[in-house]
């Protein structure tokens, strides 16, 4: 599963890059694409962080990280299609991605607290 995830939010860097090529050159448009950016990379590279955590509470911290920077491409997602920067049949694919990668992200997290905190015999 760590190597298919992997795979996966590196991909949502590729194509939020990808995406933001296809804005047009203008000072609303350079500045969306450099978020766009930043925040789909940094999906992908806070995730491999979150592999070599250190401990369990590190791994958490760092996917709520990735969780966080999903969430803001998201965001930026949205912006770029309500202001016609993007067409929603060109990032529909993406947004759905990221609404799964929140999902799994999540549902590990909530799966990590609900281990340790589990009274011990």
């Amino acid at each position: 599963m760590v190597e298919i995830l992997k795979r996966r939010t590196k991909a949502i860097g590729v194509e939020g890059i990808l995406l933001s090529k296809s804005i047009e050159h203008s000072r609303l448009g350079d500045v969306v694409a450099r978020q766009l950016i930043r925040s789909a990379t940094s999906v992908g590279a806070n995730y491999r962080a979150a592999v070599r955590a250190k401990s369990t509470a590190d791994y958490i911290n760092k996917l709520k990280i990735v969780e966080e920077e999903a969430d803001e491409t998201l965001y930026w997602l949205e912006i770029s299609e309500s202001c016609g920067l993007i067409k929603a049949d060109e990032i529909n694919l993406l947004k759905s991605e990221l609404h799964e990668i929140i999902a799994i992200v999540v549902a590990t997290i909530k799966s990590l607290r609900a281990k340790i905190n589990q009274p011990r015999n």
